[in-house]
């Protein structure tokens, strides 16, 4: 497979060279101080933090879990499928506020590219979860956002996970229980993991709220209960605030809840 000096492929098999809709709103600085390589995750996990947010529900945070992270960004920016995408909010059909990307993943049929199969690995091998459905969003500036919700997962599922890959400029993620006042704040930095557990999708809701100014954002978003529907095709709960304005299926190019 063709790849530049830093170990990330030139483009993903099966996808177009470039798909990136032309918007003019990135603007993305490099960090200054970190040296060039390719993209590596800690399989240590040093540094973790572990938050209960109750009994039964808990985050974890681990700073600085993937090393080279501009290397990361500067491919996902360039190289993944992102689709504009739209959604339904009082009946009305309107832009997502960010950008998505998918990946789809069938062990021994559909490969991911070599650089997501490492940080799906490496999570795999800590949670003993299959993590079988890889998306990622882009938040282009302060204005692109997603609003309160829960993930929603098939029942069937005991106690899923949700982790997040942070890449890019920091934006605050908040957590509180359903419709209650929020409990954690996190801000992860660029390469943080954060991972969501217990019953954290079924009882609490998060947030990337919109801010006045803010850079460019990646997150690469990784869940498992995949089978239980195509990646594009969840059923969502749409929230505006903390109401549930509809339960809907979701086709492909239409909004998918993921941070």
């Amino acid at each position: 497979m063709p790849g530049s000096a830093s170990g990330i492929p030139a483009a993903a098999p099966g996808y177009a060279d470039r798909v990136m809709p032309e918007n003019p709103r990135l603007v993305w600085q490099a960090s200054l101080f970190e040296e060039s390589g390719a993209p590596r995750v800690d399989h240590d996990f040093r540094g973790l933090v572990r938050h209960q947010l109750d009994a039964s529900a808990w985050v974890d945070h681990v700073p600085g879990w993937l090393a080279h992270a501009d290397e990361m960004f500067a491919w996902l920016l360039d190289r993944a499928p992102w689709e504009e995408t739209e959604q339904e909010l009082y009946g009305r059909t309107i832009a997502t506020p960010r950008l998505i990307a998918r990946w789809p993943h069938r062990p021994g049929e559909i490969a991911l590219p070599p650089v997501l199969e490492d940080i799906r690995g490496a999570l795999v091998e800590r949670y003993r979860r299959p993590f079988d459905s890889v998306s990622a969003n882009l938040y282009r500036d302060g204005r692109d956002s997603v609003a309160w919700h829960g993930d929603r997962i098939a029942r069937t599922v005991v106690d899923p996970l949700v982790a997040i890959l942070s890449l890019g400029h920091p934006r605050r993620f908040l957590l509180r229980p359903r419709g209650g006042a929020t409990r954690l704040t996190l801000d992860p930095q660029h390469g943080d993991l954060v991972v969501m557990g217990g019953t954290s999708q079924r009882r609490w809701q998060h947030t990337i709220p919109k801010v006045a100014s803010a850079g460019p954002r990646i997150s690469v978003t990784l869940r498992h209960g995949a089978e239980s529907g195509a990646p594009g095709g969840q059923e969502e709960a749409v929230r505006v605030g903390g109401t549930q304005l509809a339960s809907v299926q979701l086709p492909r190019g239409r909004c998918s809840q993921t941070r």
